[in-house]
């Protein structure tokens, strides 16, 4: 009965039709249909750039390149000047380097094209605040360059405040705020001026840090303004070579580190150390033993070196032996223990305190 009833209450009343339950497919057929107008009207997607890497050394290398660059341009300007009053082109330096640092600037960064170094190491700057490009991303290093404000902010940064610093210096150091001596205000601008430079240093010191480890931003004021370097073209390489570069480095600190030790050698003390080594014997026995060893005169007043007996100027060994103990004659090699005149009473070498 229960079957009976269920069934006559579920026939159609009044002839009408019954349609069949829609097809899974009809379901899926349609979602196709409906999905290509549905995103038409959306916003295109935003999509991040790829993460990137950055050679640390190519980006240290163009900021070295465009010193030298600016350093080659002031040379040539200098030589302008050559016959003008002498130091009168010193007085305005910090102005002749920011005049550079400005045609630099105005012809490279404003006009939306890498600096001399940035162009040799194939690099460019990106406006890193735009992270997200719209469109297709293939390499990532695509994005827009740098604004108009960046620019600006740029050049007031690198340029004017160059120029201010170094005019701030020179001017408190000609008008010694620094001493004592001087009204509290000035010595206070002069502290805070140090304070200043310090807290700078060590901020410049803690950006390098963090860009040794993360490879982006290699100042504060490319920091600050958000201004990354990155490959110009995915599919060059740098102009200057590593072995160029490299040998470069070697050379400037190997002639450093001669001009460091250079004066702290005494040229006698290394001929003595080298004379029993040599083997030309000849022309030590056509020397004149008549004459000073020091400055090969005729000794004026004529003292010999004891225990060798070697004739010199009294001034000339008296200065050397007082300015060394252990002053050895460069004649033969001798530690001189004493001075005598020719003639006369030994003198005892004066020791140094």
């Amino acid at each position: 009965m229960d079957r009976q009833n269920l069934a006559s209450s579920s026939a159609p009343r009044g002839g009408a039709t019954v349609h069949p339950p829609p097809q899974h497919d009809a379901w899926i057929n349609t979602y196709r249909n409906l999905h290509p107008q549905w995103q038409s009207l959306l916003p295109p997607p935003h999509q991040s750039a790829i993460p990137i890497s950055i050679s640390r050394v190519n980006q240290v290398d163009a900021g070295r390149l465009d010193i030298e660059m600016s350093a080659m341009l002031k040379e040539q300007l200098v030589k302008v000047f050559s016959l003008m009053k002498p130091g009168m082109l010193f007085q305005y330096e910090p102005e002749l380097d920011a005049f550079l640092e400005f045609l630099i600037w105005r012809f490279s960064i404003w006009v939306d094209k890498p600096t001399p170094g940035n162009a040799l190491m194939n690099l460019r700057y990106r406006d890193e605040r735009a992270s997200e490009i719209r469109g297709k991303v293939r390499t990532g290093l695509e994005g827009p360059g740098l604004t108009v404000a960046q620019k600006i902010w740029y050049c007031v940064a690198t340029v004017g405040g160059q120029y201010i610093w170094a005019r701030l210096q020179s001017f408190s150091a000609f008008r010694r705020w620094g001493d004592s001596e001087q009204r509290s205000l000035a010595r206070g601008v002069w502290l805070l001026m140090q304070r200043m430079e310090g807290i700078y240093k060590a901020a410049s010191f803690s950006n390098l840090l963090l860009f040794l480890y993360t490879g982006r931003f290699r100042n504060l004021i490319e920091r600050a303004l958000r201004a990354r370097l990155v490959y110009g073209s995915p599919n060059m390489n740098r102009a200057v070579s590593f072995e160029y570069m490299n040998r470069q480095l070697v050379w400037n600190e190997f002639s450093e580190l001669l001009l460091l030790l250079l004066p702290l050698l005494n040229s006698a003390s290394v001929k003595s150390f080298l004379r029993p080594f040599s083997k030309d014997k000849s022309s030590d026995s056509s020397v004149d033993e008549s004459l000073c060893p020091i400055c090969q005169g005729t000794p004026s007043i004529p003292f010999v070196a004891i225990p060798c007996q070697h004739r010199y100027c009294y001034y000339c060994l008296q200065t050397r032996c007082s300015a060394s103990s252990s002053f050895r004659c460069p004649r033969c090699g001798e530690p001189v223990a004493a001075m005598q005149r020719q003639g006369g009473l030994v003198s005892n070498i004066p020791q140094k305190q």
